[in-house]
């Protein structure tokens, strides 16, 4: 057994090898990414529930020799010449382990579950008792249409487009949801994009908040909202759910098991599955997706210019999104005699809670005394449902 050439044989065949040969700089390059979106994962603290998981599946996917994601094999699956189309048994058998895990990204389990959770964490009772808040929620999927019009004009398909522009309703599950039924080939830059901005909501909205609004309108005090029933908010997620999915049926997975969610919430009478929901089968689902999301941040598809433009018009999207909400929310400052606060216009985006926090913030700054919170999880739930039934028109129209 001559030593040396087995040693010059286990270092030609190792992964460091690899950066030195055609096309191993953009390894290096997304396990630099990886590496910043670790940092504000974890030292900045941006969404790091997902943040860090799909950072680390960057890591891992651009490990060379890895074995664990293999995107010719999901090119395969999505090829109708191929003998592998649809085959989740050539994934099963054939594939790395977060090819495996993958799988509930493809088959919109993740996301749907995630809306589970969602459901069941979230109180609609500032949405009940100020209805109005449906129209700042409605406002805020602006951006969404905006950069779908804006990803056409550069090039994009009517998939692309749509799944581009969804960035624009602030809700990485729903994004996830959209991007893997019309674009799969996008879902990485797409993911990356949307949590991205999800995560970086405090820096992003407080510019244009201020930009848009007065120190007048800032500083409005607004009234307490009524006291909503324990029967109205039962029966909310039964109606919504039936009326939402009878109106666009491909809103089913998303708005079902939100308001399935929501109702294990408030019936009262099953304590032990909402809190399931909440906690143990979110925490585990959540693992699960921002693994498996970041696995297919491939160098070799990321690091394009098509990545640039998507994280572009993500940024559009969001911040168009913004806009809206905070002009309706202007509109409604004014037929109100001054007694709606603007700023909750901008908790339209569905990422609860945190632009909800975001107008409370910006509010207490304009006016110490002010507390906003309670009035802007209105918009900000209501943001929630306009986002999923805006994905659900998207995927009427390309799906």
């Amino acid at each position: 057994m001559n030593i040396l050439e087995t040693l010059g044989r286990l270092a030609r065949e190792s992964g460091f090898a690899a950066f030195f040969a055609a096309g191993g700089w953009k390894n290096l390059i997304m396990i630099a990414v990886a590496c910043v979106l670790l940092f504000l994962g974890i030292k900045k603290k941006f969404e790091p529930l997902l943040l860090v998981g799909i950072a680390f599946g960057v890591l891992l996917t651009n490990l060379p020799g890895s074995g664990l994601y293999h995107m010719e094999m999901w090119d395969a699956f999505l090829d109708p010449a191929s003998a592998h189309y649809h085959s989740y048994g050539y994934i099963l058998t054939q594939g790395g382990l977060l090819d495996v895990l993958y799988i509930g990204v493809k088959t919109g389990l993740y996301p749907s579950l995630i809306f589970l959770g969602v459901g069941a964490m979230t109180d609609f009772g500032p949405l009940l008792s100020n209805p109005k808040s449906l129209l700042l929620g409605a406002a805020a999927q602006l951006g969404v249409f905006l950069a779908f019009f804006g990803a056409i004009l550069l090039g994009f398909t009517g998939p692309e487009a749509a799944s581009i522009g969804i960035i624009g309703g602030a809700d990485g599950p729903t994004a996830l949801f959209l991007t893997n039924k019309l674009a799969p080939h996008l879902l990485g830059p797409i993911a990356i994009a949307a949590y991205s901005y999800m995560a970086l909501i405090p820096m992003i909205q407080p510019p244009l908040m201020r930009a848009l609004t007065t120190e007048k309108e800032r500083s409005v005090k607004m009234e307490q909202t009524r006291e909503v029933s324990k029967t109205e908010k039962i029966l909310f997620p039964i109606v919504v759910a039936s009326f939402v999915i009878l109106l666009i049926p491909s809103t089913a997975p998303l708005i079902g098991c939100l308001m399935f969610g929501n109702l294990l919430r408030e019936c009262g009478v099953t304590e032990r599955l909402n809190d399931t929901a909440q906690n143990a089968l979110m925490n585990i689902v959540t693992l699960f997706l921002g693994i498996s999301v970041g696995a297919t941040t491939v160098a070799d598809r990321f690091l394009t210019v098509k990545t640039l433009g998507i994280v572009l018009l993500g940024l559009i999207a969001f911040s168009f999104s913004t806009v809206g909400g905070l002009l309706v929310g202007k509109l409604m400052y004014k037929l109100s005699g001054g007694k709606i606060n603007p700023l909750i216009g901008s908790a339209g985006v569905s990422a609860v809670p945190m632009a909800a926090r975001v107008s409370q913030v910006e509010g207490q700054k304009a006016n110490p005394s002010n507390f906003l919170l309670m009035h802007a999880m209105g918009p900000n739930v209501a943001g929630v449902i306009g986002s999923a039934i805006a994905a659900g028109f998207l995927l009427a129209l390309f799906g």
